[in-house]
């Protein structure tokens, strides 16, 4: 069984996949760029892109009644591996722990050129 979960208080897809699937114990949810569900902008650094990012993991999180405590896996793109610093200074105040697993990997490109994209797998 899943089930879509969507929110506008996160960016729409900008393709053919759903912002999260809930899969009754766990819920996935799409990469999340950077983009201001609001106004459709993206910040210009990694910072605040990571913010915006985890923001809008956050607002589907709650779409699907669950929490950033609820985060058992991370997924990081990055478009630069010397963004790892800022982008972790910023991860470090969306969790706590015990912290979930985590990989982060550097990207050739990420869509609209972002810097920072991020997926998660929470449980329930």
């Amino acid at each position: 069984m899943k089930n879509v979960i969507a929110t506008t208080e996160a960016p729409g897809a900008i393709g053919p996949y759903s912002q999260a699937i809930d899969a009754g114990a766990f819920v996935y949810t799409s990469g999340q760029l950077p983009i201001n569900p609001a106004d459709g902008t993206m910040p210009a650094d990694i910072t605040a892109q990571t913010r915006q990012s985890l923001a809008n993991v956050q607002a589907i999180l709650r779409q699907a009644g669950l929490t950033m405590d609820n985060v058992i896996k991370t997924n990081v793109y990055l478009a630069d591996m010397a963004d790892f610093g800022a982008m972790n200074s910023v991860y470090q105040e969306f969790f706590s722990a015990p912290y979930p697993a985590r990989s982060a990997v550097a990207v050739r490109t990420l869509p609209k050129n972002a810097l920072v994209e991020i997926e998660i797998i929470a449980a329930r």
